[in-house]
């Protein structure tokens, strides 16, 4: 009998760890580890849409937010979304993320959350959530490119990722990756270890949300347009 698709991501988002050489400023946090509720939520989720064994394509995000997957575990997936769409709720903890607003309204326009999920999976290189401590010694999300030191600590251990994800069952015909930045850096990996055939890029949906709000619909028209 065949492994499911959930099976082989709640293994790994389970087995998650690793001890990188972060510099002084940076941390990072594993939501699976840190709050008790969210294995259950993303067990919930993911029994409930990837609960086979089909072939499903890649979508790259940067790395979690704390305020998205850094709390529920599913990539730009805040606890708001996760009850009013997905029906699962989180008791313990209650979260709004630029980008999951974004990224629901694009999976409404595109036939809904089974419809989406079925065809795609999306996660990050880096798959757990990083913070820096900035100037006034208040930690904020950061982003694995954010600075040389950083990404040359993490570089490894996402190329071991992006591998993994393949072994799972992913299209490696096309990936998508989410941010100019972003996208930049996986084309580099593949450059080098030929993960992937295509890599296609899309604007960020925090970069969209944030900036670029009033032209939600053309960057929504332009997802699907990539999307099939």
């Amino acid at each position: 009998m065949q492994t499911t698709f959930a099976k082989k991501i709640i293994d790994f988002n389970n087995n998650l760890s690793g001890t990188f050489k972060l510099p002084p400023e940076f941390e990072v946090l594993n939501p699976f580890k840190d709050l008790e509720e969210t294995d259950w939520v993303m067990q919930q989720f993911y029994n409930k849409y990837y609960n086979d064994t089909q072939t499903r394509k890649l979508i790259l995000g940067i790395n979690p937010s704390r305020n998205g997957a850094g709390v529920t575990g599913i990539p730009f997936t805040d606890t708001k979304r996760l009850d009013a769409v997905c029906d699962i709720k989180m008791q313990s903890a209650r979260t709004h993320e630029t980008s999951s607003v974004f990224m629901y309204d694009m999976i409404a326009a595109y036939g809904g959350a089974t419809k989406f999920y079925s065809k795609y999976f999306i996660n990050s290189p880096f798959p757990l959530a990083i913070i820096r401590k900035n100037a006034h010694g208040k930690w904020i999300n950061a982003n694995y490119y954010d600075d040389a030191r950083l990404l040359d600590a993490l570089a490894p251990y996402m190329v071991r990722v992006l591998k993994t994800y393949i072994n799972m069952g992913i299209d490696t015909n096309s990936v998508v990756a989410l941010g100019l930045k972003n996208a930049k850096f996986i084309r580099e990996l593949n450059n080098k270890y030929g993960l992937f055939k295509e890599i296609s890029a899309l604007e960020h949906p925090r970069f969209i949300q944030q900036y670029k709000s009033k032209e939600k619909d053309v960057y929504i028209a332009k997802y699907l347009n990539l999307l099939d």
